[in-house]
């Protein structure tokens, strides 16, 4: 079989279908990242919009209990109460800086008799139990508190605690334990408190990092491999080209030109060693 003929047997039509399904596969996983680098960019935006601003009242940012807009996330709120430092909880499984720990979460009951959920910090796990050695007060009295709302958790079935502490930060569950009117739209990560607690506070939660991550150029390798695909499939196709019509006059005669060039060509010290080393293995 001479000529371009080969190229459009059942197997050559396999190959190309099999690059066609590797390219799409690659598109998709292109596109992928794309989406991905957009939540990531939402939630930049989060950050430079909220959590520098000026803290607004809880009654204005959660008109209800129930109130909550994933476009509220790092938002400051100010509000006073009384910690309600009997029903605090103890969340499992927080690592910091892959040091295993917990987060302190200490109801607010404002002066309206609502309770708003604070996660006052965080806390290493003790040397000898599985909890904190020390979980340091919260302070006494009336309190103002500045915190940055995020919404909460879902219930995972795979995790279980016990005692006063919990698997994830779930309102609802926490509002079950507290037994008063409590907000479940969302919780507050502490940012100051005054008067400040007489011992050292858990550790608060750092400014996050601004970063989109690296889905932008993922997203382009993964579109170039695509492509690469494509590149392959007609280097195989212009090779077994030649091979099949290594007969034809003018193909013999482009061959022999492709070798007249190679042979021109100024060969580096790898591509000597390697002649040398075909000859002395004949």
């Amino acid at each position: 079989m001479t000529g371009w003929k080969f190229a459009f047997t059942r197997r050559w039509a396999g190959y190309l279908a099999l690059t066609i399904l590797f390219a799409v596969v690659c598109s998709g996983l292109g596109v992928w990242q794309l989406a991905r680098r957009t939540e990531a960019l939402v939630e930049v935006s989060k950050i430079d919009a909220n959590y520098d601003s000026s803290p607004v009242p809880i009654t204005e940012a959660l008109p209800t209990l129930d109130s909550f807009s994933e476009s509220q996330k790092w938002l400051p709120i100010s509000l006073t109460g009384t910690y309600l430092v009997d029903d605090e909880l103890l969340v499992r499984n927080r690592p910091l800086n892959i040091s295993p720990g917990f987060e302190v979460l200490t109801p607010l009951r404002l002066n309206d008799g609502t309770v708003f959920v604070v996660n006052r910090g965080w806390l290493p796990t003790g040397d000898r139990q599985d909890a904190p050695d020390v979980v340091p007060a919260a302070p006494a009295g009336q309190v103002t508190v500045v915190a940055r709302l995020k919404a909460g958790e879902p219930t995972l079935n795979n995790r279980t605690a016990s005692g006063n502490q919990i698997a994830t930060i779930n309102l609802t569950d926490v509002a079950g334990r507290v037994g008063l009117p409590t907000y479940t739209g969302a919780y507050g990560l502490l940012a100051s408190e005054n008067p400040a607690p007489i011992e050292a506070r858990p550790t608060v939660v750092t400014k996050p990092i601004r970063d989109e991550g690296p889905h932008l150029s993922y997203a382009f390798q993964w579109f170039v491999f695509g492509i690469i695909g494509f590149v392959g499939l007609g280097w195989a196709l212009r090779e077994e080209y030649r091979s099949v019509n290594a007969a034809d006059p003018a193909e013999r005669e482009r061959a022999d030109e492709r070798e007249r060039k190679r042979a021109a060509k100024p060969r580096n010290d790898a591509e000597i060693e390697d002649e040398l080393l075909d000859r002395l293995e004949r």
